[in-house]
């Protein structure tokens, strides 16, 4: 598994949300629609990523605070049926990527 590969897959699917799934919890969900948005875009152009936040350089964890919200991002990789984990998550023909917003009281 190729790591550059992961994260520039990773990279894609979290600025375009396309090619996976996307799925919020409840307590983001909750929240006021203009706080949702932000935190929607905050995902989709977030790059701070470092040695403590991404030690696999995969590009699939984020954090970051909006509207007084500690928010989590995280990308996990299942088969093509969603039933196992993946096994090659730089090959997109093997996987689905499914990107979960959260707060991170819900982690």
């Amino acid at each position: 598994m190729s790591a550059e590969r992961v994260r520039e897959l990773n990279d894609q699917f979290r600025r375009t949300y396309q090619g996976g799934k996307v799925m919020m919890t409840s307590g983001i969900n909750a929240l006021p629609a203009s706080v949702k948005f932000r935190i929607v875009e905050k995902v989709r152009t977030f790059d701070a990523f470092s040695e403590d936040n991404d030690p696999h350089r995969e590009h699939d964890f984020g954090a970051f605070e909006e509207g007084g919200h500690k928010v989590f991002f995280k990308v996990d990789y299942y088969d093509a049926e969603m039933v196992f984990g993946s096994e090659d998550p730089a090959d997109p023909s093997k996987t689905t990527r499914v990107l979960t917003i959260m707060l991170a009281s819900e982690y």
